[in-house]
């Protein structure tokens, strides 16, 4: 642990993300079946930050996914933020877990935790085989940028 500027404890980097995860794992673990647990999904697309309209271009949209979904990257601080939305409420709502477990992290930490969450509340098991795909998908092509965006921080 650390302190932040306000004096504030914070977790290590790494240990922000499994925790994010582990909130996860926790409110799903409350959730009695797989309909709240959809609904819940859901609900997370519908509170995400709204997405501007000028990204939702071909430059942005992630390929492989039956539902459209877009994806926007940018490096504050040493921290990849991850923007994304999707015109599927389910996939718009597995969008958000990921950006929640995964914007504003370093890239080096994204790269070393992979998503443990997704096995642990059984999610593909759930999902349909398109879209366990296409969240697959997003997971790779978030491993992707954060790959970008390392191989950019070496280079400066």
């Amino acid at each position: 642990m650390s302190e932040d500027k306000t004096g504030q404890q914070r977790l290590a980097p790494a240990a922000e993300l499994l925790a994010a995860q582990e909130e996860i794992v926790e409110t799903f673990d409350l959730l009695e079946d797989w309909s709240d647990r959809y609904q819940y999904i859901i609900d997370l697309g519908r509170q995400a930050p709204p997405f501007p309209e000028e990204w939702k271009t071909e430059q942005y949209r992630l390929k492989g996914c039956q539902s459209q979904v877009w994806i926007v990257t940018e490096m504050k601080d040493g921290r990849m933020q991850i923007h994304a939305t999707s015109d599927s409420a389910i996939v718009a709502g597995l969008i958000a877990m990921l950006v929640r477990v995964y914007s504003d992290r370093r890239p080096a930490d994204i790269l070393s935790t992979p998503p443990e969450f997704i096995r642990r509340i059984q999610l593909e098991d759930h999902l349909s085989p398109t879209r366990s795909n296409g969240l697959s998908a997003m997971v790779q092509q978030i491993r992707q940028m954060a790959v970008a965006a390392l191989a950019l921080q070496h280079k400066s």
